[in-house]
């Protein structure tokens, strides 16, 4: 296990996905349910899931695409939506 890899990935998604419709979203069920375990547990097997299909796919697309130019297309589609908030059109 690489732990420096661990940690940034850990601290990257903790920080991004505070405050987000994720978050909101198990507020609200878990505020109509009365039953903020299962939510938990509904909720944190759901992130498993996408975050275990996210690396899974980083690591076979980077087979067929240089890790280079998948920096390049991730800041550019980071910066294409960074500015469609601003603009409101997202």
């Amino acid at each position: 296990m690489n732990w420096k890899i661990f940690g940034a990935a850990f601290v990257t998604l903790l920080l991004a996905e505070l405050g987000d419709k994720t978050q909101l979203a198990v507020i609200t069920m878990s505020a109509q349910s009365k039953s903020w375990f299962s939510v938990f547990l509904g909720g944190g097997l759901a992130l498993v899931v996408v975050t275990l299909v996210g690396a899974l796919f980083g690591e076979a697309i980077t087979k067929v695409v240089p890790a280079h130019i998948l920096h390049y297309v991730a800041g550019g589609l980071f910066i294409v939506m960074g500015v469609l908030a601003i603009m409101g059109k997202l």
